[in-house]
């Protein structure tokens, strides 16, 4: 994509606009990677990244290539996500290839479609490559199917906290129904979450399990009931 510029004297030179990626790095493990995404970082002229990417997924990377760490830290969400997507627009508008690397899918969970949406209100060419989410990979970690023939025929997939804090737009009532009910990033609020399925109706009983560092070290499975706590706060 080129943009006209004016240079002294009233003349038009065109220049070159980047092109952004919204790369998905799936869980963490470089060999989870999908070919696409390998590609792309090895190709990228910008790596901007979050704190699930491993230090082995960013070796990939060619040595001139420029990496910007934007993890988001507990109640900073909002304000670190603007400057994501500022980040995103001027490195783009440098003319460079950005790759901008999630953890997991960029579509779930990952703000990634308010990064796109922001991309695109600002004229700038992006693509949007999926990865392996940890809502599939995490669970399959612990030896656990997400379905099954015999026991599990519905799975839904919930985020475990939202913007503003509360819980008002999920219906527990028909997700205690769910046979399977996978919940991202609910380590801050696993109490309130089992309490609220429980008493939507949901058995104290029901198998339950907790996936801490998915395909990373220091990976953490606690498997109970709705009712079991970790001996220590994961």
């Amino acid at each position: 994509m080129e943009s006209d510029l004016e240079a002294p004297g009233g003349e038009r030179l065109a220049t070159r606009i980047g092109k952004v990626y919204l790369v998905g790095a799936g869980p963490g493990h470089p060999d989870l990677l999908t070919v696409r995404a390998v590609r792309l970082i090895q190709s990228g002229d910008v790596i901007v990244y979050d704190r699930l990417i491993q230090e082995e997924v960013l070796a990939l990377a060619r040595p001139p290539a420029e990496k910007i760490f934007m993890g988001k830290f507990l109640g900073k969400h909002a304000s670190r996500q603007e400057e994501i997507h500022e980040v995103l627009v001027r490195k783009a508008r440098e003319g460079k290839t950005v790759i901008r690397l999630k953890g997991g899918d960029p579509f779930l969970f990952g703000r990634g479609g308010e990064e796109a949406e922001y991309l695109a209100d600002h004229g700038i060419a992006f693509e949007v490559v999926p990865g392996v989410s940890s809502c599939l990979s995490a669970p399959l970690s612990a030896g656990i199917a997400v379905t099954h023939r015999d026991v599990a025929s519905s799975v839904a997939i919930v985020t475990g906290h939202n913007s503003d804090g509360n819980h008002v737009r999920i219906d527990w009532e028909a997700l205690s129904k769910i046979d399977t009910l996978v919940v991202l990033m609910g380590v801050h609020n696993v109490a309130h979450i089992t309490q609220a399925l429980i008493a939507a109706g949901r058995s104290i009983d029901a198998p339950a399990a907790m996936v801490q560092m998915a395909f990373w070290p220091g990976e953490r499975i606690v498997v109970g009931t709705s009712l079991t706590k970790p001996a220590r706060p994961m």
